[in-house]
């Protein structure tokens, strides 16, 4: 099993931190491998716009499939660094992460993608402003897919780190640790598992920084960078389950109101979301989606705008009156 050996000081001083471009991360796995109905939906949402700008932009699709391979057997899955680098900073903003991968040269990141694929690269990566490349892959995540939802996801992410501050006060880090996500466990000793594959054992030397960050994800994963500058450890843990089922709280007291189905298509609308997207995530059908969202803009409780080939829609206050009252 790969385990992390960690100094009693390092645990001591480490801690818990946001990361837009975990959210980034998590953005993308969802665009390239969705699993739940919430990752689904949002590459219905987001999907069609992200090929066909990686169709105008090759080398960002050849960085997109090098940048990360699948578990398979024995042999871990794995992130490029770049993608993973845990934040230098408590609570980063994206700007800031933006630069810092900006400040990485391309034999860096060609170093990377050569760990990360195991294997020989596309030609087009071995071009000059490779790391261009990947900030601008990067900010075009962030501007196209989440920026708009930052407040709301940040608020989340916060939450999270306050309930887990509190468990750690009570219980201590076994009992934070224990749902960090897949093999994540605190072993006695100061080993940390961070899974169970047959790797060597990573010691913390001690001033190395360690950070919990918790993301909309639905799988975890861990990230490390060695530089001049000292040593940076990060384990990217999902969102605790009961925080994120509160975001999308019930409106049951509403649905006697207006019924069921457009009661829930007005309780996910606290964010913009496409037609298809909703359909998607309550099961309805897409004219049915269509017929609540007319009726609700009608009655002046959402909004909507074009995004690509996309019409968004959201709650105006009214809406979100309506679905604190019916909560």
């Amino acid at each position: 099993m790969a385990v992390w050996n960690v100094p009693a000081d390092v645990l001591a001083n480490s801690g818990f931190s946001t990361s837009p471009k975990a959210e980034v991360v998590g953005a993308l796995g969802a665009l390239n491998r969705p699993g739940s109905p919430d990752q689904r939906a949002f590459r219905a949402a987001h999907g069609a716009a992200f090929a066909a700008w990686l169709a105008e932009h090759p080398v960002a699709a050849d960085l997109v499939r090098a940048s990360s391979r699948s578990r398979s057997g024995s042999r871990p899955g794995w992130l490029a660094e770049y993608l993973c680098t845990p934040p230098d900073i408590p609570h980063p903003s994206f700007e800031h992460e933006l630069d810092v991968l900006a400040g990485t040269s391309d034999d860096q990141l060609r170093e990377d993608l050569l760990v990360t694929t195991g294997g020989p690269l596309a030609d087009s990566l071995l071009q000059p402003g490779l790391c261009d490349v990947a900030v601008e892959l990067v900010r075009w995540l962030w501007t196209h897919t989440l920026e708009t939802d930052w407040p709301r996801r940040e608020r989340l992410l916060r939450a999270d780190i306050v309930a887990r501050t509190a468990q750690l006060a009570q219980h201590g880090w076994a009992a934070v640790l224990r749902d960090l996500g897949h093999d994540r466990e605190w072993l006695d000793g100061g080993h940390l598992r961070i899974n169970h594959y047959d790797l060597p054992p990573e010691d913390l030397l001690p001033g190395s920084v360690l950070r919990f960050v918790p993301t909309h994800a639905e799988k975890s994963w861990v990230g490390w960078h060695h530089g001049p500058e000292g040593r940076r450890y990060a384990i990217y843990y999902p969102l605790a389950g009961r925080l994120a089922a509160a975001d999308a709280r019930g409106v049951d007291g509403l649905g006697a109101l207006v019924g069921p189905n457009r009661a829930a298509v007005l309780g996910l609308l606290d964010v913009p979301r496409s037609t298809s997207q909703l359909a998607t995530i309550t099961g309805l059908a897409v004219g049915s989606v269509g017929g609540h969202l007319r009726v609700l803009l009608e009655a002046g409780v959402v909004l909507r705008r074009r995004s690509g080939r996309e019409v968004l829609y959201w709650r105006t206050p009214l809406g979100d009156s309506l679905v604190a009252s019916g909560s």
